[in-house]
């Protein structure tokens, strides 16, 4: 019999979870300015989205409902949020590829509010193996399977060129990393039982330019 998480975790969507950080955000925002309520008509203003959606997604992932005339209470709702994200428990992550997007990551603090800790870059250029970028080894990768099992890394970032990012791929893999944020432009093929997040940056520059010629600003 499946518990009430479980069957909670089946009832949303990609799209709620992709809104859940926007909401997250925002409360934070009004948590900083003192607010102990809000509604879900503010919420939806802020974020456009309508206010019955904002209702439907809170009430999956809310531990108390809103109150009437009230709205939810902001500081709960931030808790119940970054605990469903799981923002609540950082993950240790490492980066493979130590070029320029791979050490502005490491020297990103950002991510620990998101519950991601960067702990070590890997490449083979032996210019860059043994440095510290914001205090933290780049390592080279023959160390990576070993680095991966002693501190059990479940996480792995990669930002190499899109020719190696498949081998780079296969190796996390092996060592025992059980998801990949990859930033490298190229379709890579991984287990069923892996979580995988390419980020097309190519593909998001062109829709911004062509937003941006749309509206005649060119």
């Amino acid at each position: 019999m499946k518990n009430k998480t479980e069957k909670t975790e089946e009832k949303i969507s990609k799209a709620t979870i992709a809104r859940m950080p926007l909401y997250l955000h925002f409360l934070q925002e009004e948590n900083s300015k003192g607010s102990q309520y809000i509604s879900s008509t503010v919420i939806a203003q802020n974020i456009a989205v309508s206010s019955v959606l904002v209702r439907k997604d809170l009430a999956l992932v809310s531990s108390e409902p809103g109150r009437p005339k009230l709205g939810f209470g902001v500081s709960r709702l931030i808790v119940d949020i970054e605990k469903f994200l799981g923002y609540d428990n950082i993950s240790d992550a490492i980066i493979v590829g130590a070029g320029g997007l791979g050490r502005a990551f490491l020297g990103y603090e950002g991510f620990k509010n998101n519950g991601l800790n960067v702990v070590a870059a890997f490449d083979v250029n032996e210019r860059l193996v043994g440095s510290l970028v914001a205090g933290k080894p780049v390592l080279h990768m023959d160390e990576l399977a070993a680095f991966v099992k002693a501190r059990r890394i479940l996480i792995g970032i990669v930002t190499v060129p899109k020719g190696v990012a498949q081998e780079v791929v296969n190796k996390l893999v092996e060592a025992g990393v059980r998801a990949i944020w990859n930033f490298a432009p190229a379709p890579l093929r991984v287990p069923k039982d892996i979580v995988i997040k390419t980020e097309d940056l190519a593909a998001s520059l062109a829709m911004l330019a062509g937003k941006l010629y749309n509206t005649g600003e060119r």
